[in-house]
């Protein structure tokens, strides 16, 4: 048996196919493509159907679980029309049993269309479906190419105080950080560099991507987004990008100027996400702390021990590539349950 768990988010599709034999998960296969839904929404379906096809041919696969993001962008004028929009694409795209991940349980498309908001951003809730099988009572800290989710489980259970987006945005569970996208100047207001301090241009000239390409801190092929200036992504123009967020040029600056800033610019957005970890924290009274997604290492590990929490990491358990689409592998598995 396949199971195809997608979650669909603003900029990035994910995929894993979970292959099941006997009841027991024999094979995980993980991919996933850059499509930003604010401009590109129409092409979903044929970007689920391509994703499918690059592990194995459509139908082969026996059921598809469904979790999302995308619903936010400002291609939708309300998060239930996105919602509904993108399990309409869904619905007419797969023969096969679908479904959703909603905060509080699996939908049906039905249970979908009554409350569609149940399923907005839930993809959270998939991957606290995986972390609980490492430790029963932890916080799971996940930090993708845009945001962080910072989820307590205990008993091996999720129990975050929000359950929207919006709701968690005051709790400490999510920050909306992330090792790609993130504007710069949305959590730097001032650089120090060579004595001086220097004021930001609250501009979008470079993106937490470049950061950590100047840093040699993620590989070629992980720089997945566009570029600020529609320019390349090599070294010297990342640093490029970077030196205009304090109005210079690669001119006035040198490359050990770009990584000191970059370094400076990393341990902000550490601190960022350590100060929603240390609200929930000490909320939950929990010190254990499982990192996962594409930041685990860079971002959230820094985090955690910044605030002298113990760290393990998602990838003693899962390789890097299921650790980055830990709430596709989520999906499927809570698809196959749903089944069952």
């Amino acid at each position: 048996m396949k199971v195809a768990g997608f979650d669909i988010g603003g900029a990035n599709t994910d995929l894993a196919i979970v292959e099941y034999e006997n009841g027991e998960i024999k094979d995980i296969q993980t991919v996933f493509e850059y499509l930003p839904m604010w401009s590109q929404n129409e092409r979903l379906g044929n970007v689920l159907y391509d994703l499918i096809e690059k592990i194995c041919p459509v139908d082969e696969i026996d059921a598809v679980g469904i979790s999302m993001t995308a619903e936010l962008v400002d291609a939708f004028e309300t998060k239930a029309q996105g919602v509904l929009d993108i399990a309409t694409t869904c619905e007419k795209l797969f023969d096969c049993p679908v479904a959703y991940i909603g905060t509080g349980k699996v939908l049906s498309l039905a249970e979908l269309i009554a409350n569609p908001i149940e399923v907005a951003a839930a993809n959270w809730i998939a991957t606290s479906h995986i972390v609980a099988e490492i430790e029963k009572d932890c916080i799971f800290v996940d930090t993708g190419s845009t945001t962080t989710d910072i989820i307590p489980i205990k008993d091996g259970k999720e129990c975050a105080k929000g359950r929207t987006d919006f709701e968690r945005s005051a709790t400490g569970e999510l920050v909306y950080t992330g090792t790609l996208r993130t504007n710069l100047t949305s959590f730097v207001d001032s650089i120090p560099l060579n004595g001086e301090t220097y004021r930001v241009a609250s501009e979008l000239f470079a993106i937490t991507a470049d950061v950590y390409n100047v840093l040699d801190l993620i590989d070629d092929e992980d720089y997945v987004c566009a570029t600020c200036d529609g320019a390349g992504k090599s070294k010297e123009e990342s640093a490029r990008r970077i030196s205009r967020v304090v109005c210079a040029d690669l001119d006035i600056l040198s490359m050990d100027d770009i990584k000191e800033m970059a370094d400076y610019i990393h341990k902000e957005q550490v601190k960022q996400i350590a100060s929603g970890l240390k609200e929930v924290s000490d909320r939950e009274g929990l010190d254990k702390v499982i990192v996962t997604g594409l930041g685990k290492d860079i971002l959230c590990a820094e985090a955690a021990k910044l605030l002298g929490l113990d760290v393990k990491s998602m990838g003693d358990f899962y390789s890097d590539d299921e650790c980055t689409v830990a709430p596709a592998i989520g999906t499927a598995i809570m698809m196959k349950n749903y089944l069952d």
